[in-house]
C-alpha cells in the first residue's frame, strides 16, 4: 500500500454526472487496537475507502483491512512528536473533501475520547463538510476486559474518572483533590511521561501509597504487557520494566482483581505487587 502525503485533485465527472460540491468525512474509532473489536460500520468503511487519514495509534492488524488501492496519509500524533500538527491535519480534512472525495480518518480508540475528534469535527462543520462520527472501543475499555481489570465493581469502585496526562499546555495540572478520592478507579490516558508527577500528587493529596495500580502497553494486541505495583512504586518499576508508550494507566483496587481475572495468560506479565 502506498502512503505519501498531499492533496489530489477533483476527480473526472462522466457525462452527466454532476460533481459533488463535498466529500463527506468520517471519523473512525479503529479502537485499542486488536481487529477484531471494530464495529461493522468501522470495518467496512476502512475496507470500501478511497482515502485514509491515520494516526500512529492505529493497530497494524486494522490497517491490514484496508483496500490496497487506497491512498494512505500518516498524520503521527506520537507523543512528543506530530508529523502534522492538529491545525494542520483540520485543513487537510477539509482540503480533501472539498475535491469530493469520501474521507476515513481514523483514529486510534474512539475518535472523542482524548482522540481530539471534536476538535476535527468543529473545522469540518465550519467549513461546510458533511461529516460522520463512527465510535470505537476506548483504550480504557478494551484493557479492561483484556487484563481483568474491571473499570466498576460493587466492592471496589463505584464509579470510574478518564483523564488525560498530557494536557494542551505542556503541564500535568489535574484536579487531583478529585483523582485521590477512595472508591473509584482512575484511568489515566497519555501520563507515562510524567508517571513520577502523577503518583506523587495522587499520594500527596489523600490516595494511600499501597493503592493498587497498574501501567498498560499496547493493550490488546500481541505486544501487550501489563505491570501492575503499588501506586508508591509503580513510577519505578516502569523505569525498570523500560515500558514505553503507547501505555494506559490504571489506578484503583479493581487492579487487584487482575490476577484472579485476567483472561490473557498468553501475553507478556510483569506482576511486581506484594
Amino acid at each position: 500500500m502506498s502512503m505519501h502525503n498531499g492533496v489530489t485533485g477533483a476527480r473526472r465527472h462522466g457525462a452527466g454526472e454532476v460533481p459533488r460540491a463535498h466529500g463527506k468525512v468520517y471519523l473512525v474509532g479503529a479502537g485499542p487496537g486488536d481487529p477484531d473489536l471494530l464495529t461493522l460500520k468501522a470495518a467496512r468503511l476502512i475496507s470500501e475507502a478511497k482515502v485514509i487519514v491515520y494516526d500512529n495509534l492505529v493497530g497494524d492488524g486494522v490497517l491490514a483491512l484496508v483496500n490496497r488501492s487506497a491512498r494512505m496519509i500518516y498524520v503521527g500524533k506520537e507523543a512528543g512528536n506530530h508529523a502534522l500538527p492538529q491545525d494542520q491535519i483540520n485543513a487537510l480534512l477539509v482540503q480533501l473533501a472539498q475535491t469530493g472525495v469520501d474521507v476515513v480518518r481514523l483514529k486510534g480508540g474512539d475518535p472523542f475520547m482524548f482522540g481530539r475528534g471534536g476538535e476535527e469535527m468543529e473545522e469540518l462543520v465550519r467549513s461546510g463538510v458533511p461529516c460522520d462520527v463512527v465510535p470505537g472501543i476506548t483504550a480504557a475499555c478494551g484493557i479492561s476486559a483484556c487484563t481483568g481489570m474491571p473499570l466498576t465493581h460493587r466492592e471496589h469502585a463505584r464509579s470510574v474518572i478518564f483523564t488525560t496526562g498530557h494536557l494542551k499546555d505542556g503541564t500535568v495540572n489535574l484536579d487531583w483533590p478529585a483523582l485521590a478520592r477512595p472508591q473509584q478507579t482512575v484511568v489515566i490516558y497519555m501520563g507515562l511521561g510524567a508517571l513520577d508527577i502523577i503518583c506523587r500528587e495522587l499520594i500527596a493529596h489523600g490516595l494511600p501509597g499501597d493503592t493498587p495500580a497498574a501501567v498498560v502497553h499496547a493493550g490488546t494486541t500481541n505486544r501487550q504487557v501489563t505491570l501492575t505495583d503499588r501506586v508508591d512504586r509503580l513510577a519505578a518499576s516502569v523505569r525498570r520494566a523500560e515500558i514505553k508508550s503507547p501505555a494506559l494507566i490504571m489506578v484503583g483496587s479493581v487492579v487487584s482483581l487482575h490476577e484472579l481475572l485476567s483472561q490473557a495468560p498468553q501475553r507478556d506479565e510483569l506482576a511486581l505487587a506484594g
